[in-house]
């Protein structure tokens, strides 16, 4: 039995909109909210949100009447007129705050719409998030009091003409409601700082000051963060600087990869709790304690489709095709990869998102992401995903007792063939060649295709072990430090490009 349990007043359940049984009149709920807010908008006007509305199946007219978007599309069409302070585009009202999203390839910014009600949304989803604690067992009750260290983008945003743009953790943090100002952690002018590196140095002057029960943040400058510390004040662990620290939010990327690492800095384990927070919206949590996967906010401010993740929706090259198969939540299998398109209270109408994802619970609504739909490598028909990728470095991490924080992988030319040249950070000692073959042999159980074609056309396997320094050094200088910044796991184009001259340059300089 947990360790309190709370029943909600009916009044309270509705208002937050907790999760029911059943997703997909959740979902028709959403969608019908979401359009009678934007009907009169030009967006809602051009695509007869009127009509959608009064069909016996909304959900299926949805889908006839308005076509799949990417960033390009959305933007070149749409997007670009509230740039310009055009009010009542694609949402009513005029748009006030954009997050600056660079995916993880692509070279220039994307400027995503964030509107009061995306925000209201995700305030809501963070609370129902708080009070599904009450589902974990021996929960440290006295440790969900004390200091929420948050480690995200700066709340200083660009300003523009007629609005302000930066990251999304940076725009939340500077419009968090009163009653949570005295948890915050680093508090409002540490979290204005633009430079990573003085925010972190900042941070590790002020910890002793703090009580922190909960570290928030993507796992790789978390990590730093604490390992800062540490340092700093010749600790043993963190928890000889915050007895207190039971909780650990983390999201954007798969943990298991930092987990071991991560965990020396500890003197006793942590309560893991992973979400997926998109600068799109609050997408995803995890409800209850071991679970697989995250649980979908059907009954949100968010309506979900998912295209199937093949070679019938997607070119080679992760493009989705006109017209592909869409489905609904109810309409989605278990175990099978799905794109994920987003319409959400900020305009953005079935939106490819960019991320993969797969349902390991359809009953609870619950997924794992698995990747990118351009972080795959299939040069020759192997189709090796990120969550291939992931659980093959965490097997043979256990298996060779080393920390494999980063990694990143590149398909290549080989002989008249082709290859794959896996480059990952380890600061332990280790037998490279050792570990490309235990890599190689676990993704060869993991993945059928992948062993297919280790015996045919994909001719060979490389690894270099660079330090962790060398990953994070690469992102500082091609400007994506901070919280909201990942490594991508699959290099390809001009990333790859860069990411070659980058260690040519290190190789050079020692």
């Amino acid at each position: 039995m947990a360790i309190f349990d709370i029943k909600l007043p009916k009044t309270l359940m509705r208002a937050l909109r907790l999760p029911e049984n059943n997703a997909r009149r959740q979902q028709i709920n959403v969608l019908k909210r979401l359009l009678r807010k934007a009907r009169f908008t030009e967006f809602g006007q051009a695509y007869k949100f009127d009509e959608i509305l009064m069909s016996s199946h909304p959900g299926k007219t949805f889908q006839k009447m308005v076509p799949v978007f990417d960033y390009n599309k959305i933007y070149r069409e749409w997007w670009h007129k509230t740039l310009k302070n055009i009010p009542d585009v694609c949402w009513p009202g005029k748009i006030n705050y954009y997050a600056l999203s660079s995916g993880t390839s692509e070279a220039s910014s994307k400027y995503i719409p964030i509107t009061k009600d995306l925000l209201r949304g995700n305030r809501l989803a963070m609370i129902k998030h708080l009070i599904t604690l009450r589902n974990y067992q021996d929960l440290p009750v006295k440790s969900i009091g004390k200091g929420w260290l948050t480690i995200g983008g700066s709340t200083d945003l660009q300003k523009e003409h007629g609005y302000y743009a930066g990251d999304l953790s940076g725009i939340t943090s500077k419009r968090i409601p009163f009653w949570f100002q005295p948890f915050f952690k680093p508090g409002h002018k540490i979290s204005r700082q633009r430079d990573w590196n003085k925010k972190l140095d900042e941070i590790v002057e002020k910890a002793p000051e703090w009580d922190i029960g909960f570290v928030v943040g993507v796992p790789a400058w978390i990590q730093l963060c604490m390992e800062r510390i540490i340092e700093r004040y010749k600790l043993k662990t963190i928890h000889d600087m915050w007895p207190n620290l039971a909780f650990f939010v983390h999201g954007g990327v798969a943990f298991e990869p930092y987990k071991k690492g991560f965990e020396k800095l500890l003197a006793r384990p942590l309560i893991y709790i992973e979400t997926y927070l998109a600068s799109e919206g609050f997408i995803a949590y995890q409800d209850r304690q071991y679970a697989k996967g995250m649980r979908l906010l059907t009954s949100g401010h968010i309506f979900f489709e998912f295209i199937p993740f093949d070679e019938h929706n997607f070119d080679a090259d992760g493009n989705v095709v006109a017209n592909p198969e869409v489905l609904m939540i109810h309409e989605v299998e278990e175990g099978k990869t799905y794109a994920l398109l987003l319409s959400t209270s900020a305009g953005t109408w079935r939106y490819l998102i960019g991320d993969t994802i797969k349902f390991t619970d359809k009953e609870r609504s619950e997924i794992v992401i698995t990747g990118r739909t351009k972080h795959f490598l299939s040069l020759v028909g192997e189709h090796l995903s990120v969550d291939n990728m992931n659980k093959a470095v965490q097997l043979v991490s256990e298996e060779m007792n080393i920390s494999i924080p980063e990694f990143t992988v590149a398909g290549v030319p080989f002989e008249s063939f082709f290859a794959h040249h896996w480059y990952v950070a380890c600061d332990d000692k280790v037998d490279k060649e050792l570990l490309c073959r235990k890599i190689d042999d676990k993704l060869k159980e993991l993945n059928d295709d992948y062993a297919v074609e280790r015996n045919s056309a994909l001719k060979s396997i490389m690894l270099d072990v660079l330090t962790e320094e060398d990953f994070m050094e690469f992102m500082r200088q091609k400007g994506k430090v901070g919280g909201q910044h990942k490594f991508p796991r699959v290099l390809k184009g001009k990333m790859l490009e860069d990411w070659q001259n980058f260690l040519a340059g290190q190789l050079v300089s020692r």
